[in-house]
């Protein structure tokens, strides 16, 4: 339980800077089975965009959901759903959880896909 307060702890720090500079972020989100990222508005109350491994295309293309092979996917297509609505630069909340591992495989993807954070 204390792991989880600290990285909840690490995630209101973050989101607090990231509110102050009115910026639109991209929010990620990982279980041990699947990994979701979301883009939220400068305001905090619209979801711009969103992927997970729980979409039925990306289920189809994974055999499992857990893994680097599937954050990079979703990197990838949320990077793609973003740029196709306009949204080019965002800032990266990664709510708590070391930048490592799938966070990092995400945050590649989405770069090299063309989002700029």
């Amino acid at each position: 339980m204390q792991n989880v307060n600290n990285r909840l702890r690490r995630a209101r720090k973050t989101r607090a800077k990231i509110a102050e500079l009115k910026v639109t972020r991209l929010s990620v989100h990982r279980t041990n089975t699947n990994i979701y990222a979301q883009i939220i508005a400068e305001t905090g109350d619209r979801v711009l965009a969103s992927a997970s491994t729980v979409e039925a295309e990306v289920r189809q293309l994974l055999k499992n959901g857990g893994n680097i092979e599937a954050a990079t996917l979703i990197g990838k297509r949320i990077a793609e759903k973003a740029v196709k609505a306009g949204i080019t630069t965002v800032a990266f909340d990664r709510s708590g959880y070391k930048y490592h591992g799938r966070i990092k495989a995400l945050a590649d993807a989405a770069r090299e896909s063309g989002l700029k954070f």
